[in-house]
């Protein structure tokens, strides 16, 4: 009996561990590849995951002049602002843990990651990096986003965020627009 029960528990974990590293699921819209436009809450990604906390560059302040939170309603996540931007909450549904994105990265730029913050290293690296689904619940602003990162431009990931929400505001609406103009 053993030698069959054995064999079967080293499968299953063996099961776990491939679904766990699975390549995620390729979005089925493009608007939820690029997140040019607001996405509505209740809007469903697979993205990848990392972690950070405190005690990396920048300490417990965040992006924009707040203080790092976490929380079951309100942690602090970042993100490459020209794709979720500043004040986008959202909910990891295998966590049921809300997120706002209050902060940005250099190596986020790009990436299309979401770096969530964690308050010790202990819990940051039991987090690592993992592909998870997330439900938008609410958009964040494009416009706050850029008046935020307008005085920052001296760094390469700002002005290349920057860039990147200025042509997006074509088409969105004039008083946006007024925003990137300057």
């Amino acid at each position: 009996m053993r030698l069959i029960l054995c064999p079967l528990f080293a499968l299953l974990l063996v099961g776990c561990a491939v679904s766990h590293e699975a390549k995620p699921r390729e979005a089925k819209s493009s608007a939820a590849v690029t997140a040019t436009r607001p996405l509505p809450p209740g809007t469903r990604l697979k993205v990848r995951t990392t972690a950070y906390t405190q005690t990396e560059p920048g300490g417990w302040a965040n992006a924009v002049g707040g203080r790092l939170r976490y929380n079951m309603t309100n942690s602090s996540a970042a993100s490459d602002w020209s794709w979720l931007p500043v004040g986008t909450r959202f909910r990891i549904l295998c966590t049921g843990r809300v997120h706002v994105i209050e902060d940005y990265g250099s190596a986020l730029v790009g990436s299309r990651t979401i770096d969530l913050f964690y308050p010790s290293r202990s819990l940051m690296r039991q987090w690592g990096m993992r592909h998870v689904e997330i439900e938008i619940l609410q958009w964040g602003s494009p416009r706050r986003s850029l008046e935020v990162l307008g005085p920052r431009r001296r760094h390469w990931h700002t002005r290349k965020m920057v860039a990147a929400l200025t042509e997006q505001s074509r088409g969105y609406p004039d008083h946006f627009r007024r925003i990137t103009a300057n």
